[in-house]
């Protein structure tokens, strides 16, 4: 993810941080690693059914980092219904339950947009930390939380009133954060200090950390609570780190995972793997990588996940597109064409 660590893979298109990274240090603690072999695609790899064409609904926002827009996707048709401004360079995008208000994180400008889904304009820019990236509701709504990862903190926002209830600080470049299913913990994705901040999210501070490799950037927890699945950008690999143990086996993946998502039933977790440009099927009862899913030649750059019961939606930067995916029949239906560097993806 960092140009001091090593050169972008695919197109050089923009991500966050990338000369932010200091030389790690070697006070996290130790990583407790069982390594799981590469795995060759195995031929029980599901596809078990015809892409279930137009079964999704709602809608699909999508940010465009280079163009500081956010497209607007009808999830039944695939075709972008808008592209409204959405601050500058906007990453991170989260969707409140309702569909009323999307949250965009300005990275350029230290704000979050607030945007009105009505009609399709921003009616607040709450100012948080530099740098803000990875932005995620907390299960009940109540709250907004955002990575900046220039000032190393996290800003809560407290969606009733649009305004920076705490400021947590964490590690280093933070760029990611997930939630436990009862939302009373969250996991921050520190790539400059190689680790997890697990914030209480009652007390809103830092209980403990978990060692997570070299370059954690993506995060997102099981449904069960009892693992998180990080991506290691520059290590090649999905860790799987216990939430109480700390104890994470390697899963290989190829280089530069990003993002990883759970499906909704809680059988696969999948990971978006710039340099192959493939998404990495993993089975979650056995972490083993049981498939991929190609998404174009090396330079699409597939970035950020969204996973639904409906569909699986990838950014791709380097292509300037959004893959959509059946999450049955593990197969692309359809590639929409975004702007330039397509970065966040959010679904109502």
């Amino acid at each position: 993810m960092f140009s001091a660590l090593r050169p972008r893979v695919g197109s050089g298109r923009r991500r966050p941080g990338r000369t932010l990274r200091p030389v790690l240090s070697a006070g996290i603690g130790v990583l407790l690693i069982s390594c799981t072999p590469t795995a060759p695609v195995h031929k029980d790899f599901p596809r078990p059914a015809a892409p279930t064409r137009g079964s999704a609904s709602g809608l699909v926002y999508v940010t465009n980092q280079q163009d500081n827009t956010l497209s607007v996707i009808d999830a039944a048709t695939y075709k972008v219904v808008a592209t409204v401004p959405a601050g500058a360079a906007p990453e991170g995008v989260a969707v409140t339950k309702d569909g009323r208000r999307v949250y965009v994180a300005n990275s350029g400008s230290a704000r979050v947009s607030v945007l009105d889904t009505k009609n399709n304009k921003i009616v607040k820019a709450v100012t948080v930390g530099k740098s803000p990236t990875g932005i995620e509701l907390t299960p009940d709504g109540k709250s907004l939380y955002v990575t900046n990862g220039r000032s190393n903190t996290v800003s809560v926002i407290d969606t009733r009133t649009n305004r920076v209830s705490a400021t947590i600080p964490v590690g280093k470049s933070p760029v990611n954060v997930a939630f436990s299913p009862d939302g009373g913990t969250a996991y921050v994705a520190n790539s400059g200090s190689g680790n997890l901040s697990v914030i209480d999210t009652g007390t809103r501070r830092v209980a403990r950390k978990l060692s997570a490799g070299r370059s954690p950037v993506g995060v997102a927890i099981t449904p069960d609570g009892k693992s998180a699945y990080v991506a290691d950008e520059v290590a090649a690999r999905v860790l799987v780190v216990g939430t109480r143990s700390g104890k994470a086996t390697a899963v290989p993946v190829g280089e530069g995972p990003f993002d990883t998502a759970i499906g909704p039933d809680g059988r696969f977790a999948y990971s978006a793997v710039l340099g192959p440009g493939n998404v990495s099927v993993i089975d979650i009862g056995n972490h083993r990588v049981v498939g991929t899913i190609a998404l174009g030649p090396p330079g699409t750059d597939p970035f950020n996940l969204e996973v639904t019961h409906e569909a699986i939606y990838i950014t791709n930067q380097g292509a300037g597109t959004l893959t959509v995916i059946d999450p049955h029949s593990h197969q692309v239906v359809a590639t929409v064409a975004l702007g330039a560097s397509p970065y966040g993806v959010a679904v109502s």
